[in-house]
């Protein structure tokens, strides 16, 4: 992505050996490379298949092959002795310049594509972390967030689906606390680990006629006295 969609293009614009020296050419392909990348991703924003990974390797495979055919095609219709080529014997052999300030921002240039190499490597391997955040939330019997228990008799079960979804970076031990009307009903420690998805089918019976009897869901982060998230459902028993 950052050298040969450039040097696809530079190859079709000048296939001759002379058009360019051989540093040039290299310079000119990183250059283009990076704002040719750019310019097919927003071209891809504004179709139906969106800036994702097939596209984006389909529109960068058909561009480079299709620039790579027309250079091929023009270096062809040039005499042998005047396209250009990379013979491996003057792969070590790079023409930095004539005088000292072209050698010198020959050198300024590699030292910039090395550095820039090394930067994309270390932010490819250590990818920044994002907001760290706990998803805690309650779904009905049927697994929708809605038709929720809410309203019993005397003695019939309620049920309801708790998710815990780890996106904090690192391993968490939780300990989740059911409270009804203040009395514990049931607690569990549950750990996971990065991005890993916890979920659970919970019953409970209601025992006591009344309104608004408080159900209680609390989530303790590691050692955290305070709970971490708290959900909980008004409960109508009649």
């Amino acid at each position: 992505m950052l050298f040969i969609p450039g040097y696809s293009l530079i190859s079709a614009l000048f296939p001759k050996r002379d058009d360019l020296e051989d540093i040039e050419r290299v310079a000119l392909s990183f250059i283009l490379s990076l704002a040719i990348v750019p310019l097919l991703g927003l071209v891809l924003n504004f179709t139906p298949f969106g800036i994702r990974l097939v596209p984006i390797l389909i529109i960068l495979s058909a561009f480079t092959i299709s620039l790579s055919l027309v250079a091929w095609v023009r270096r062809k219709k040039l005499p042998v002795e005047e396209r250009f080529r990379v013979p491996f014997d003057r792969l070590l052999k790079v023409n930095l310049g004539q005088n000292v300030l072209d050698k010198g921002l020959s050198f300024v240039l590699i030292a910039s594509i090395i550095g820039s190499s090394v930067t994309l490597i270390y932010v490819v391997v250590t990818p920044r972390t994002g907001e760290r955040f706990t998803e805690f939330y309650l779904l009905g019997p049927n697994g929708t967030a809605y038709d929720y228990p809410t309203d019993l008799n005397v003695g019939e079960n309620g049920k309801v689906i708790i998710n815990i979804v780890n996106h904090e970076y690192e391993n968490i031990t939780y300990r989740l606390d059911i409270k009804f009307n203040g009395y514990s009903l049931h607690k569990e420690n549950i750990f996971l680990i990065k991005n890993e998805k916890w979920e659970t089918t919970f019953t409970f019976k209601a025992v006591n006629k009344g309104k608004n009897q408080k159900l209680e869901f609390l989530i303790y982060k590691d050692q955290q006295r305070e709970a971490y998230r708290k959900l909980h459902l008004w409960i109508r028993v009649t």
